[in-house]
């Protein structure tokens, strides 16, 4: 892939931030988190329903993932708990502006390090509910390694030295402050994913389970492999509102870990749902449940041409830079030239191998 391909796909660390039984959350005098530093808020939450919020990140502090709150007659599910002990720690206390009721129960959508890295900061008793799969992933150790974190969060700490070494180098006052900012964002990230430690769920599920709070039903549901082998969607059918983690993004979710076919096959289940507004893993809240049908298109066009390059015996990464998706940019927008992310060639190539 070239260069510029490249860099269009790299996260970019000076951005990445734009991006309860009856146990109790951490109270303030616990002890915090390394990384958990920051200014104004980390969060802004969003109301969607009455007692349910849809929490992101500010860019105070790298947090990655979405939130979505359920607030219920005793207690509180939220869905997901971000990339560290950090950023779940902090999103806790902001918490408390909205309700003083404890988290009871949190749900990890699936195995990745930016939804579960988190989870060790909440106390025995709390529900860390996730797929069988996901466990089996965060025990094997790979929700802390792999391709996709080591692409995402490996350049993290020559990230800092350089921003170091730059601030040091600068003489303008106002970008010195500025650069200063983004580095001490960095340096408080760095810190904050070097204290995980990888908490599985300690409740899993093979297909379902449907947890009743008060007045309020909730199900966990597993339709099928996509994102992962193991995606668990939390739905409302009450409220119809489902929340997708990464089965389903405001965009083009990462596709290194991916079924592609499958993923397809498994959005076609979802659309069997009764919904009025998706909580993505990333990006905005949405009511166009069309979105579905985009990303479907596209999952199933981009493996038809990878799969089509893998019988000419292209190479994974030259197919990555041959591959043309911009038929999809209208529904796409960040779509603009040829060139596919090469984890999901690289991907694609092992499950028409037979790897998978």
């Amino acid at each position: 892939m070239s260069i510029r391909h490249l860099i269009r796909w790299l996260p970019a660390v000076s951005l990445l931030a734009h991006f309860a039984c009856q146990p109790q959350a951490p109270e303030a005098g616990a002890t915090r988190p390394p990384g958990s530093n920051y200014e104004g808020k980390a969060f802004t939450f969003q109301k969607i329903q009455d007692d349910i919020y849809f929490a992101r990140g500010t860019g105070n502090l790298a947090a990655w993932c979405n939130i979505a709150i359920i607030i219920n007659t005793e207690d509180v599910l939220i869905v997901d708990s971000h990339i560290s002990p950090a950023a779940a720690w902090v999103l806790l206390e902001e918490l408390k502006a909205i309700t003083s009721k404890p988290v009871r129960y949190v749900v990890n959508t699936h195995f990745h390090f930016d939804h579960l890295h988190g989870n060790q900061i909440f106390p025995e008793g709390v529900e860390i509910i996730g797929h069988e799969f996901t466990r089996e992933m965060v025990l094997g150790g790979e929700s802390n390694g792999g391709r996709g974190y080591d692409f995402y969060l490996g350049g993290l700490p020559d990230k800092v030295a350089e921003l170091q070494k730059q601030v040091d180098a600068m003489t303008d006052s106002e970008e010195k402050a500025n650069l200063q900012k983004e580095l001490f964002i960095n340096e408080n990230f760095l810190a904050a994913i070097s204290a995980v430690k990888p908490t599985p769920p300690n409740v899993t599920l093979k297909r379902s389970m449907t947890l009743f709070r008060g007045g309020r039903e909730i199900r966990l549901l597993f339709l099928g492999r996509g994102h992962t082998a193991g995606d668990v969607v939390v739905y409302l059918p009450e409220e119809r509102v489902l929340v997708t983690g990464d089965l389903l993004t405001a965009g083009l979710a990462y596709m290194g870990d991916d079924y592609l076919k499958e993923w397809a096959e498994t959005l076609e289940r979802l659309k069997g749902l009764d919904i009025d507004v998706i909580l993505p893993g990333h990006g905005e809240a949405f009511t166009e449940i069309v979105k579905i049908d985009h990303f479907q298109a596209y999952l199933l066009d981009l493996w038809e041409k990878a799969a089509q390059l893998h019988r000419q015996g292209i190479s994974p990464e030259e197919a990555a830079e041959r591959i043309d998706m911009r038929s999809h940019a209208e529904n796409f927008p960040r779509i603009e030239e040829v060139g596919v992310h090469p984890h999901a060639v690289l991907r694609a190539y092992e499950l028409l191998d037979g790897q998978e």
